[in-house]
């Protein structure tokens, strides 16, 4: 299907940060059935945490970067 939203884990943070503030805004318009809520609910939870993924995984490569240039002084 075309309208098939991209799956969250192939999603980059900058991706999924601006899928979930739009998730975000979806849910406090309000006006959506309980199921529609539910699963965009879910979608949200799931981007929050591919963003919490992206940004440990970034914190990793600049804590790994500078212990390797401490250990070259």
């Amino acid at each position: 299907m075309a309208n098939e939203p991209t799956p969250v884990s192939e999603l980059g943070y900058e991706a999924a940060r601006d899928e979930l503030i739009e998730v975000v805004s979806t849910l406090e318009r309000g006006g959506l059935s309980l199921d529609d809520s539910l699963a965009l609910w879910e979608r949200g939870e799931a981007l929050a945490k591919r963003c919490d993924e992206q940004l440990a995984g970034a914190r990793r490569r600049v804590e790994d970067t500078l212990a390797g240039a401490a250990e070259q002084d």
